[in-house]
């Protein structure tokens, strides 16, 4: 009988986690079987329980469960334990063990994908949500020049800093402070703006020349901030897709102890966004 895994969220219908993962285990030769989950804002407890039940070994965990996917693990890797977010379950002998993959597969896909080198860069991300929050030790682990968070609600991004600080510099800003900061080299939106159309608090005058400008959302072609980006003269633009296959590769390979090729999911799902 094959082995059962899932990726959950609300709404989760255009969800790529499905494609993505029985791609890799028909490249891998793993018997599996992979499914998307719905679960309502409040039901995430019961519909978890319900699929470990059924014999479910382990869940990609999206928006908007990732901090409900922290209080319902019982073991922590580092990097979940220091994001305070999951995106990735394991369930085995009656523990639920949690990842987060987020980070890592931002900064493989612009380092090696992209072939964009963090190091002594200046990078500003937008936004102090999960997303967020799974990717800053990465990204300091990556030796930028500088990293600094965005967010409307200045405290949040505080507390993001402090919570981070031992791992880099790192800064924070009210969205409408950027103006007193020199151009960045790297902008990631990671913010939930593009989910709804919206551009998320930044101006043309954030971006360096060169830059590249990254929108963690896939799918969604040119983006509010993508469009803003492009019109500033970012010299690249990218949206989430490789992120996306990157962090489930990660996933993939710590459940089934196998890394899977990822550039052809990759290729795949890729459009042009200009």
């Amino acid at each position: 009988m094959p082995d059962l895994y899932a990726v959950i969220g609300n709404p989760i219908a255009q969800s790529k986690s499905p494609f993505i993962h029985m791609r890799f285990a028909e490249a891998a030769g793993q018997d599996m079987v992979y499914r998307a989950l719905e679960a309502p804002p409040d039901g995430f407890v019961a519909r978890v329980d319900a699929f470990r039940r059924e014999g479910g070994r382990g869940l990609n965990v999206t928006t908007p469960f990732k901090l409900d996917a922290f209080a319902y693990a019982t073991d922590y890797s580092d990097r979940a334990r220091f994001a305070g977010a999951v995106n990735a379950l394991k369930f085995a002998d009656g523990c639920v063990f949690a990842e987060n993959f987020d980070g890592i597969g931002l900064v493989t896909d612009i380092e090696q994908n992209l072939v964009f080198p963090i190091r002594q860069r200046r990078v500003l991300m937008l936004g102090a949500g999960g997303a967020a929050r799974g990717a800053i030790e990465p990204l300091l682990g990556a030796k930028p020049a500088a990293l600094v968070i965005a967010n409307r609600t200045r405290s949040a991004a505080a507390a993001l800093v402090e919570q981070f600080a031992s791992f880099g510099q790192v800064e924070y800003a009210g969205s409408s402070e950027l103006e007193q900061f020199p151009p960045f080299d790297l902008v990631i939106n990671a913010t939930s703006a593009s989910l709804r159309g919206e551009l998320p608090a930044i101006q043309a005058s954030a971006f360096a020349p060169g830059a590249l400008a990254y929108e963690m959302v896939y799918g969604r072609g040119l983006t509010p901030f993508l469009q803003v980006a492009h019109s500033a003269g970012a010299a690249r633009l990218a949206d989430g897709v490789g992120m996306l296959v990157e962090q489930a590769a990660e996933a993939f390979a710590w459940w089934r102890g196998v890394r899977p090729d990822t550039r052809p999911v990759i290729a795949s799902l890729s459009k042009p966004l200009v």
